[in-house]
């Protein structure tokens, strides 16, 4: 990796689980156009590759965080290239809908054991690297907030990890460690297109526009910007958590 000691994040080491793509991607390049030297994960060759598109100050580790064993190995990685870090975001997790009548074991579990499993041991494996003044940061999700149709599971995985921010502040505060959480709400990340007819997209995006105060979505650099903040700026703030979704659970 390389060591560029320039710019707002320039003595700055990093991890993103989750950083290949969309939220995480966005905060990965902020960081690493910051001069910060930043570990990207995910579990597939896309991760790879964006490390690739970040430059030199960027290295890709590909593991699945539902893997306690994978990420035994990310520790051991990040402490060989790195040594310590200055921030941790715990940011991979996916997003499905699970209808509540027809959701299965299987979807349940898979949600449980990326989201929130993942997330708690993410955090108890790399929290031996984080120096003093350290700042974790997870992602959570407006809705775990606000009752929506199809996302019981989803909501209720980030409504953990809501706990666990304020758990793992109490945990990590006599090292002078802060855990905050950060609350995205409808960020146009381009999955929308990849994932939905032409037609479904659009009427999907109306109607979030409809609901949401501010009358539009989020953009990755908007959340990308406010998780920054948390991790290096707020340093009077531990347990909370920062909404950036246009007022949406706020108004």
């Amino acid at each position: 990796m390389g060591d560029d000691k320039t710019g707002t994040y320039g003595d700055k080491n990093v991890v993103i689980t989750g950083g290949g793509a969309g939220m995480g991607f966005a905060l990965a390049k902020l960081l690493v156009d910051g001069g910060a030297r930043v570990v990207i994960t995910g579990r597939s060759q896309a991760t790879l590759d964006a490390a690739r598109d970040l430059g030199e100050n960027a290295l890709a580790v590909r593991g699945d965080v539902a893997s306690v064993s994978d990420l035994d190995a990310l520790a051991d990685r990040v402490k060989g290239e790195l040594g310590t870090l200055d921030a941790l975001f715990v940011n991979a997790g996916i997003a499905a809908t699970t209808p509540f009548e027809s959701t299965t074991e299987e979807a349940y579990d898979e949600l449980f054991a990326i989201n929130v499993k993942g997330a708690f041991f993410t955090v108890q494996k790399l929290a031996p690297l984080l120096s003093t003044g350290a700042g974790v940061v997870l992602t959570t999700s407006a809705a775990n907030a606000i009752g929506m149709l199809d996302t019981s599971v989803y909501a209720a995985g980030k409504a953990a990890l809501r706990s666990m921010a304020r758990s793992f502040s109490r945990e990590l505060l006599p090292r002078g460690i802060r855990v905050n959480a950060i609350s995205p709400g409808p960020i146009d990340t381009g999955i929308l297109e990849k994932t939905m007819t032409e037609e479904a997209a659009g009427q999907f995006t109306a109607q979030v526009i409809a609901d949401n105060p501010m009358q539009r979505f989020g953009t990755p650099d908007e959340f990308a910007r406010a998780a920054a903040f948390l991790a290096f700026d707020a340093t009077y703030t531990t347990g909370a958590e920062f909404a950036v979704d246009g007022g949406r659970t706020q108004l």
